[in-house]
């Protein structure tokens, strides 16, 4: 299946699917969005990325904000900075370099999202892309991701997930959990409240009935 132009989703929703579903139908359903201390962060942390252009050190090329499309997946959007590094043969290997605020997770909301950007250059290009590398502002580190065949099905089924939930048209119920804290959209989706089971009008009338 090959999706059309007006069918492509924003290549970073997958991070927010999986962080979320609630957050992304919020951002990408409803279009809600709102800045919080780590947003802004996030801001600055891309700020050289956001201006585009090209560089260049020994053996590697870089462009920043590159473009990214993939009509099999139905994703669209850019790369902080994809570098293409200068091999032996004198092939250009890319190799795309997503810029993160905190520091590595222990789910796969990241790696997902990067490995998403190397599925687009593999069907911009028509080379295979074998790893990238998440840099964290709060330990200026790298980390380096290998597209194994485990994270590209991973990948693959996630944006499955993405064109389901948008095409469905609902926001789901949130569950109240420690990531809501360090979510800009808290106050707007009130986990703590709309997360709680209110009993159904036929649970209310039994117990009236029940007390009598």
């Amino acid at each position: 299946m090959m999706y059309s132009e007006d069918d492509l989703l924003a290549l970073s929703a997958l991070q927010h699917l999986l962080y979320c579903e609630r957050q992304c139908a919020l951002i990408h359903i409803e279009q809600v969005w709102a800045e919080n201390r780590f947003t802004a962060e996030g801001n600055i942390l891309h700020e050289r990325a956001d201006q585009g252009g090209a560089g260049a050190r020994r053996g590697i090329r870089m462009e920043y904000a590159m473009p990214l499309r993939s009509l099999r997946l139905g994703l669209i959007g850019k790369a902080d900075v994809v570098e293409f590094h200068c091999l032996e043969d004198g092939e250009w290997q890319p190799f795309p370099v997503e810029y993160k605020r905190g520091k590595a997770k222990k789910d796969n909301c990241d790696k997902v999202q990067l490995c998403a950007q190397a599925l687009c250059l593999e069907e911009m290009l028509g080379v295979e892309v074998v790893a990238g590398a998440l840099f964290y502002g709060k330990t200026r580190r790298r980390q380096e991701v290998l597209f194994d065949p485990n994270l590209r099905r991973e990948t693959e089924a996630t944006a499955g997930r993405l064109h389901a939930l948008i095409a469905a048209g609902r926001t789901p119920m949130p569950k109240f959990g420690p990531k809501c804290r360090y979510c800009s959209l808290v106050d707007i989706c009130m986990p703590e409240k709309m997360g709680k089971k209110h009993p159904s009008v036929a649970q209310y009338l039994a117990s009236i009935t029940e007390s009598r």
